[in-house]
């Protein structure tokens, strides 16, 4: 009777460990794409460039150190650099194109916001509301990977080893 508890136990774990895991890979998915979409942004600011390459630049950037973030700790855990980087698109890639396609769709909704600058509140706020918004439905996405062994899944392996 017992062994049946701890196996119902176990079977209602496992959704909100699911959940779970899907939070903190999008967390750490949105570190990586705020970073590199505020980068671009201030960088595409300062320079004057257009809309487009503005948005280029922050896509770019949100990438770069979305992958960033997950080579660092794959590579401190003594896997070679090769492997690191297929760690990392192997892992982010749906998240990641998830979040910025979200995140800029929003953006070029707002009216205005896509020109604001960085003195402006509608910059930051549409920003901000953006991200929060790319992160919500991002979730399930990871969920539903990580559920496969996709995704996140890829770098849980890494540290089960």
């Amino acid at each position: 009777m017992e062994h049946r508890h701890d196996h119902h136990h176990h079977a209602q774990e496992q959704p909100v460990s699911l959940w779970h895991s899907a939070v903190q890979a999008t967390l750490h998915c949105l570190t990586g794409c705020a970073i590199g979409e505020v980068l671009g942004m201030v960088i595409a600011t300062a320079l004057g460039w257009s809309d487009a390459a503005s948005i280029a630049l922050a896509v770019f950037l949100a990438f770069l150190f979305g992958y960033a973030l997950t080579i660092r700790p794959v590579l401190a855990a003594g896997v070679g650099f090769r492997r690191a980087v297929g760690v990392a698109f192997a892992s982010d890639t749906v998240s990641i194109t998830t979040m910025e396609i979200v995140d800029n769709a929003f953006i070029l909704l707002v009216p205005g916001a896509i020109a604001a600058g960085l003195g402006d509140g509608l910059f930051w706020w549409s920003l901000a509301l953006s991200l929060a918004i790319a992160f919500v439905l991002t979730v399930p996405v990871n969920r539903w990977l990580i559920a496969r062994g996709r995704g996140h899944a890829v770098m849980h392996e890494l540290h089960s080893h």
